[in-house]
């Protein structure tokens, strides 16, 4: 699997362009702008984007969906509640979003097939009521569920807290040596692993999942 971390848009978005190495076919997970920048990493890899997937509504991760949907005829995915919060229904729908509608809400399905890469999903509430992790081969997506050292913020509309340290006790459960890819530059590091924010993420004893070294 092929793994290309990119900076993009104007809040320290990680996007992330993953390909499978036999088919050549691609997923970008959160493009947040710069999408120009995403294509031509696709090119260098010779990588062709099939998909196009959101771990959440807020528009700093889905604010090139539109365009790179244009440019590459990606099919668009996300949580179908996200999907009703960008196309304005629901309690916390906003209609002044530019991401046109999902090709596919994710409702119960398990799994999200790109090439020959089948991609674990994980539903994680708590940072918006939607939220989902990606995990394939030994690396873990992780959007704003959780970061370098910290998780995303609750105070948001849709946030609630308890349903985040639920969301990320289910996800360390994955073997320690995981690599978390998360959805901002706001750690030490660009990546870590779970092991690692097991016994150094900030909100590991009141989530419940610390360990000692």
């Amino acid at each position: 699997m092929i793994v290309r971390q990119l900076r993009v848009g104007y809040m320290d978005v990680f996007c992330y362009l993953v390909g499978c190495q036999k088919s050549r076919e691609a997923i970008v997970i959160d493009p947040g702008g710069d999408e120009d920048k995403i294509l031509e990493c696709a090119k260098t890899d010779n990588l062709n984007i099939t998909c196009i997937f959101n771990t959440h509504h807020h528009w700093d991760h889905t604010s090139g969906n539109a365009r790179l949907k244009d440019m590459t005829g990606a099919k668009l995915v996300m949580h179908a509640l996200e999907d009703d919060i960008l196309q304005g229904r629901g309690p916390w729908g906003s209609s002044q979003s530019s991401s046109p509608p999902a090709d596919i809400g994710i409702k119960n399905e398990k799994e999200l097939r790109v090439g020959d890469t089948a991609f674990e999903l994980f539903f994680t509430p708590g940072h918006t009521p939607g939220g989902l992790c990606l995990y394939a081969e030994g690396q873990l997506f992780t959007g704003d569920t959780l970061f370098v050292g910290d998780s995303g913020r609750t105070d948001l509309p849709g946030g609630d807290r308890p349903s985040l340290g639920a969301s990320i006790r289910s996800l360390i459960k994955l073997p320690d040596d995981t690599i978390v890819w998360p959805g901002h530059d706001y750690g030490d590091t660009p990546s870590s692993t779970i092991g690692h924010e097991k016994r150094t993420n900030v909100n590991a004893k009141e989530y419940g999942y610390y360990v000692e070294d």
